[in-house]
Parts: C-alpha cells; structure tokens; sequence
C-alpha cells in the first residue's frame, strides 16, 4: 500500500569536533553524555534516505566553545577547476594538504540561538588605521595600508617568517594575556580573542599568525533573532555561542589561521576578496506572518524561523522538499489527514506540494530549511 504520509520525522547527524560545547546539543537533543564528549554539530539535510529528495543544503545546530580556524571559501567556478586539477594530481580526498574536497562553492548564513561572538571580513579603512595605529604592535603594517591596500596587508601577515611572527606578536601577548587570564577582558575587544587564540593554537613555541587577522578583521556581536550572510572568498571565523548554520552541500575550505590543521597560503591569497566588510546583520522578513524569512542571495537555500504563538496556528506550503527543526516548545504539525507531535530537539520533512499546519499550546520556535522560491 501507497504511503499517504507527507512529513516524516528525520533523525540528524552529530559530530564530536573537538571545539563544541558538552552540554547545549544533548540537552536540546534530549540525549545523555555521561562522558562529557564534545557536541559540536547536528546535522540536518545530508544524510536523507533515499525515499526523499536530495536536498542542496544542509542545516546545522552548532555549539562553539572553542574558536575555529580563520576560513575561505571558494566560488562554484573555483570550485570546479581547482577539483579537477587536484584530481589530475592524484591527491586523495582524504589527504591533509587537498583544498577542494567536491566542485561546488560554500555560501552560509548563521542565525544565533545566543550571544554569538565572529571575525566577519576586513575592518573598513577608517577602523583599520585607527587599530594599526593603537596597537603598537601591528605599527609595522601601517604603511603596507597606505591607500587601503588590503592586498598588501594580509600578504604582508600571511607570509612573514614564523620567526618573525613569533616575535612581533610577543610583547601583544606578553601585556594582554595577564589580563585575559585576570578576567579584565571583554569579548567585543580583539584583544580578548588573541588572547584566548594564543592560549589555544599557539604550539612548540611557535605563535599562530592568525592573530594578526583577529586585529584586522571586524570582531561582530550577533543576538538570537539576526543573522549573518557569508559569500564565496570571505575571511571568517566563530569564536563562541550557539547558533542555526545553514549552507550549501560543500567541504571546500581554504584555512588562515587559528587552527594546527593544513594552511595553503599560496591558495588563500588567491581567492581571498580583498576589500572592506561592513557587517550585514539582518533580521527576519515577515511579510504580516509568524514565519520570519532570512533573506540572502543564496540560491541553494533559504533558512527561516517560525514563532508560534499560543493557540494561534499558522500553514507553510513546501514548494520543495523543506526540513523543519523544533528549537522551543511542543508542536503540532498537520498535512491533509496526518497530525504529528514534536517536542524540542525534534526534526521533520515535508515533501514537496505540502501545506504544513502548525500549532501549539505554548509559545515555540521551529526553523525552517528550505530552497528559494524563484518567480
């Protein structure tokens, strides 16, 4: 017999990275972890069965308690051509040094569930040359800027000797760690994360470059209810907090820094886009409904948040095939003849054609994957 079903509950996939968190995703899963393993993701969209439509994107839960590495990513043109040619080379998938792991390119947009802390795109000039003035350190680099010349800049801390940058950064590190480790530190302030990235990457003696980065990229604020878009060739980096991701089906990553993994710097600097951020942080758009759309240029998905209020429904029509994660409260979700309950932590799919009804008895929080809706 046919099944009549158009939402199925789906389980996600964690990943125990070494930087997440102990605690936020098992509670919010509902699953013990009397080990104290690191929770860093939960993974909604790649590891569908094969009854369903393969989905562009993938959606992620993520708990960052420790920093992660300075990151590029390609576009889809570089994707395709740097993929063929480490494939022409005969690097393995798998190998430490391979850059591009599939041919596609890798926007993302992260939507917080708490204080969110990230390095987001070069300061803006007028920023940039107040700190490379303040900081007597980074004076060195101050004449590299003339004309805001990013190029020069970022080449210039990319590529100086590990002899030298061990040196430049010692007396920052010297005066700031103290204070750091005093608790006279506040997280809006670079100062705090070199600090802490000294403290955390910084090995066999040698100090980690990224450093430098963390002083010339914008250090952005994020609260629960925002969200931050982030295209192909823009540097960046999660410090702290919860937060939804989602992105398209890629693992291409070129790396700058905060981490002991593989860094191409050669490869870096070439698909790096060299010009001020001015962070674009965004709210949701709601058209007059209780769905709040993060709208961006992606065309590989598009992520939204649905605020249920007590006994007030609302229906969703998937124009795709849409996944939905309960974050807060219980919820019902209807389709035709079919009524599911979900509790928080929970996931589900709605095959496409589907009007999903929403309801609750208290307040929820459901996010939505799903692809663009293009006229």
């Amino acid at each position: 017999m046919e099944n009549s079903n158009k939402i199925f509950k789906i389980k996600g996939l964690i990943k125990h990275y070494d930087w997440g968190g102990k605690t936020f995703i098992p509670q919010l899963l509902n699953i013990p972890n009397p080990d104290k393993k690191p929770f860093a993701e939960y993974w909604l969209g790649s590891n569908l069965d094969e009854q369903f439509e393969k989905v562009p994107y993938l959606m992620k839960v993520q708990d960052v308690e420790k920093m992660l590495s300075i990151q590029v990513h390609p576009s889809k043109e570089v994707a395709r051509i740097k993929y063929k040619e480490e494939n022409a080379k005969g690097i393995p998938l798998d190998a430490p040094h391979r850059n591009y792991k599939d041919e596609n390119h890798k926007p993302e947009l992260l939507s917080p569930l708490s204080e969110f802390y990230l390095l987001h795109g070069f300061k803006a000039p007028v920023a940039m040359d107040k700190i490379l003035k303040e900081v007597s350190e980074l004076n060195f680099l101050q004449q590299l800027f003339k004309g805001a010349d990013y190029k020069a800049l970022y080449t210039k801390v990319m590529t100086i000797p590990q002899e030298e940058v061990n040196e430049r950064l010692r007396p920052l590190l010297e005066r700031i760690v103290p204070l750091y480790n005093a608790g006279k530190l506040n997280k809006g302030n670079e100062d705090f994360w070199a600090a802490r990235a000294s403290l955390t990457f910084n090995m066999n003696g040698n100090t980690d470059r990224g450093i430098f980065s963390i002083y010339l990229f914008n250090v952005v604020t994020m609260h629960p209810g925002q969200a931050l878009f982030q295209d192909a060739g823009l540097p960046h980096a999660y410090l702290e907090g919860y937060t939804m991701e989602i992105m398209a089906n890629s693992d291409n990553v070129l790396r700058g820094g905060l981490t002991p993994k593989y860094i191409d710097v050669k490869e870096l600097l070439e698909h790096v886009k060299y010009e001020p951020t001015v962070p674009d942080v965004i709210a949701g758009h709601s058209s007059g409904t209780l769905e709040e759309i993060f709208v961006t240029p992606a065309t590989d998905f598009q992520l939204s948040r649905i605020k249920i209020k007590k006994q007030e429904g609302i229906a969703i029509p998937a124009k795709k095939t849409d996944i939905y994660f309960v974050y807060k409260g219980n919820v019902d979700a209807t389709a035709d003849e079919q009524t599911e309950h979900f509790s928080p932590g929970d996931a589900f799919l709605a095959v496409p054609g589907t009007v999903v009804h929403f309801g609750s008895e208290e307040e929820a929080v459901v996010y939505r994957a799903s692809e663009p809706v293009t006229t």
